[in-house]
């Protein structure tokens, strides 16, 4: 189907907004009626600039506060509906959205409504142009799709159809089987926008919090089958006022937004297919399959000098499995946790997380995805005999390679690329057997994106947010995952201008035993105040023994229903460190309660080291 975006989505001047969606490969845009108004350039020039860049100028919008009022006013209703469409007519553009009135309506009759929207068809008509009704989810009486089509119908007019929006029907909790008895033909326009699950008033909900496709709670996915059921073939086109979306970068905002019209109608499709009602058959298009991680081939921390990070990793016991045999850089491991420490093009960084290796069912499969979604690749030279892993970038900047990894899991070998690395020591087992989560950070401008991306790409689930207060503000978390939980993306936004630690949990089957080892080789854990334990006490009921094993090793403790949770972390180093945690029983969260107790511990940590003259 034809691709479309609303101007009010992003940021710029209305050439910049026009040129970032070309960019982007969208078909066409909505014109917001401010975008032209503040605009220097002439309607035709701007038709002339989208003409050039092969853009339609699909709507023209908003036409507010038209009916259900009184004679007087609808004459000067129409006034202003005829300078208007002169402006349409120099613009190209032959459909206008009409919003259900919220402010002027006294007469709150659909006999009345319809007469008048008559009377605006017969002018648009004169113009070549056709109205598109929008109901409101605010309307002062008309905030019902359905009824807003009752509205069209009566008005029985060639010139005058329905939008529908799918935030206004669904914030509204309108059921959306309702559009399949709306004929596909007086449906002249489609805005889509999710939305995050929020109790406040619809106007402000609505106003600075809709998000794009698949960031969400709705299944627009569902929402587009019947608009397809219903036989409509226009555009889908995106309208998502959002506060965070008009501050970024145009180009960048742009490109996130079509993503998430591929994977809608990617979504949507799959849904026709599986009902057998046949996707191609209405112009959706299918993109090549999800391949859900089966697990961590590695993870990757890059800095000039990793050589504080070899120590750390001494400490809690993996081992150097050697150096690559073309570049600089080394591999450690445990099990199946494998940390690649990479120093290659990284003058002045200090370590951060750079990088996961994933394991895929098939990587060709997975890769085409990527490609179709438009996720930015990420290069790596390598030289005969290597192996050469698909690469793409997350909005943090983190880079993800796919392995292909359809017979290692089933002959216990370890991946391919290990054979790379020479001069180490043997690979073997241990107490810590693998990597059970990571945790990234990115600003507040990039989560929504993250979000897309880590869904629509490899197909993790997006559990709820939670939050947790730290001495430089509050952190919004957010842990995508695959169902098994072979894969865990805790995604961190801290306050604006702090740098929040990056960590990589590492899963054991005996934490105390780590802990005790790794104190033995010098390692001294970030340290947790007695007020915690007196805490832990009060909270589980814990022995005097438990408490005294934990208050030891300096450990960290939850429990829930299902299991227990122990774990312990590292100072940092840069911007990273490590977590050490076990998991027994059921227990499949992540100790949310702890959090505050780790960002106060790393901050006087932190602060200590700045008052000693060097930094963390």
């Amino acid at each position: 189907m034809r691709k479309s975006i609303a101007t009010v989505c992003l940021s710029g001047s209305l050439e910049d907004k026009l040129y970032a969606c070309a960019d982007a490969g969208f078909d066409g845009v909505e014109i917001f009626e401010s975008d032209l108004v503040v605009s220097d350039r002439s309607p035709e020039e701007i038709r002339a600039l989208a003409d050039r860049l092969g853009l339609g100028l699909d709507l023209y919008q908003p036409f507010r506060d038209f009916e259900g009022v009184t004679p007087d006013l609808l004459e000067e209703n129409l006034r202003r509906a005829r300078a208007r469409f002169e402006t349409m007519r120099r613009l190209g553009t032959d459909t206008v959205l009409v919003c259900s009135n919220v402010a002027t309506a006294t007469i709150d009759s659909d006999e009345v409504a319809a007469e008048q929207l008559r009377c605006l068809g017969d002018l648009a008509a004169s113009y070549g142009i056709r109205v598109a009704y929008e109901a409101l989810a605010w309307g002062r009486y008309v905030d019902d799709y359905r009824r807003s089509w009752r509205i069209a119908e009566l008005a029985d007019h060639e010139a005058v159809g329905v939008c529908l929006d799918s935030f206004h029907i669904l914030s509204r909790g309108h059921d959306p089987a309702g559009i399949e008895k709306i004929p596909g033909e007086k449906i002249f326009f489609v805005q889509l926008a999710d939305a995050p699950d929020l109790s406040m008033d619809v106007l402000s909900w609505s106003r600075h919090y809709r998000l794009f496709p698949g960031e969400g709670v709705w299944d627009l996915g569902r929402f587009v089958t019947h608009l397809t059921r219903a036989g409509y073939a226009g555009p889908l086109s995106l309208e998502a006022f959002n506060d965070v979306f008009r501050q970024t970068d145009t180009r960048w905002t742009a490109e996130h937004a079509l993503r998430s019209l591929v994977w809608l109608e990617d979504r949507a499709a799959r849904l026709l297919d599986d009902g057998g009602a046949g996707a191609g058959a209405v112009g959706l298009e299918r993109i090549a399959d999800v391949d859900v991680p089966t697990g961590y081939d590695y993870v990757e921390v890059k800095a000039e000098d990793t050589s504080e990070v070899e120590a750390l990793l001494d400490q809690l016991g993996l081992t150097f499995r050697g150096q690559h045999r073309t570049k600089q850089v080394r591999l450690w491991s445990s099990g199946d946790a494998r940390i690649v420490l990479n120093e290659q093009h990284a003058r002045d960084r200090e370590p951060h997380l750079a990088g996961i290796g994933l394991g895929v069912a098939d990587a060709s499969v997975a890769s085409d995805r990527a490609r179709a979604l438009a996720v930015h690749a990420a290069p790596r030279r390598t030289q005969a005999g290597e192996l050469d892993l698909a690469g793409f970038v997350a909005p943090s900047g983190l880079e993800v390679f796919l392995n292909d990894r359809r017979t290692d899991a089933e002959t216990g070998e370890e991946p391919a690329w290990v054979a790379e690395f020479g001069r180490g020591r043997p690979g073997g087992g241990g107490e810590i057997t693998g990597v059970d989560h990571i945790n990234v950070s990115h600003g507040w401008d990039a989560h929504d994106e993250a979000v897309l991306f880590y869904t629509s790409v490899l197909g993790l689930e997006k559990p709820t947010v939670t939050e947790a207060a730290g001495p430089q503000g509050l952190v919004r978390s957010q842990v995508m995952r695959t169902p098994s939980g072979a894969v865990r993306i805790s995604l961190n936004v801290a306050p604006i201008g702090v740098t929040h630690p990056e960590h990589v949990a590492l899963a054991c089957t005996d934490v105390v035993t780590v802990a005790r080892r790794a104190r033995e080789r010098g390692l001294r854990p970030v340290p947790v105040p007695d007020n915690y334990y007196d805490d832990l006490r009060a909270r589980f009921g814990l022995d005097e023994a438990t408490l005294a094993l934990l208050r030891e090793h300096q450990l960290m403790y939850d429990r829930t229903e299902t299991g227990e949770f122990w774990h312990f972390y590292t100072p940092r180093v840069g911007r990273v460190c490590f977590e050490l945690v076990q998991r027994i029983g059921g227990y499949d969260v992540y100790a949310t309660d702890n959090t505050p107790v780790l960002l106060a511990a790393q901050d006087r940590l932190d602060r200590s080291a700045r008052q000693g003259g060097r930094t963390a």
